[in-house]
């Protein structure tokens, strides 16, 4: 689904797959995104200093990681559907440059609570090591056509 078709609460089945998106991580990706989010440390836009550091190479930031679960969840709820919660986020490897991220899901449960129609995602990121960030949970709201 992308972000123009609206997801509706009685249309969700537990169980069903949030789309995949990947997120190739290039040197210029990882820079731009360095500065737009204002991280300027080192570690996030230097191969260098973040091998003098002990990580790999240069890598992608907790802001950057965080945006593309948010970009996923939104492709999958629509413009209408709301974020209550994330839990979970926790970064398990570096993702860094030249590799790609892939950030994937599954509807866990959904339910209503009040005037609340709520679904739980579980969410996390794969780069070539493998779950990278997560999993974790992302709890929304969804329109409900009943109303």
């Amino acid at each position: 689904m992308n972000t123009l078709e609206q997801l509706y609460w009685e249309d969700v089945t537990e169980g069903e797959e949030v789309p995949a998106i990947e997120f190739p991580l290039s040197v210029y990706r990882l820079v731009v995104e360095a500065g737009a989010n204002r991280d300027f440390n080192s570690i996030h836009h230097n191969s260098d200093y973040a091998q003098m550091t002990g990580a790999p190479d240069m890598y992608a930031n907790n802001i950057f990681l965080q945006g593309m679960w948010e970009r996923t969840v939104r492709n999958f709820i629509g413009l209408s559907g709301t974020f209550k919660s994330l839990k979970g986020f926790r970064i398990k490897t570096f993702s860094v440059a030249g590799d790609t991220v892939t950030t994937k899901g599954f509807v866990k449960r959904k339910w209503k609570e009040g005037t609340d129609f709520l679904v739980e995602l579980e969410v996390w990121s794969e780069n070539s090591k493998g779950v990278a960030v997560g999993p974790g949970s992302v709890i929304v709201t969804l329109p409900s056509k009943t109303e």
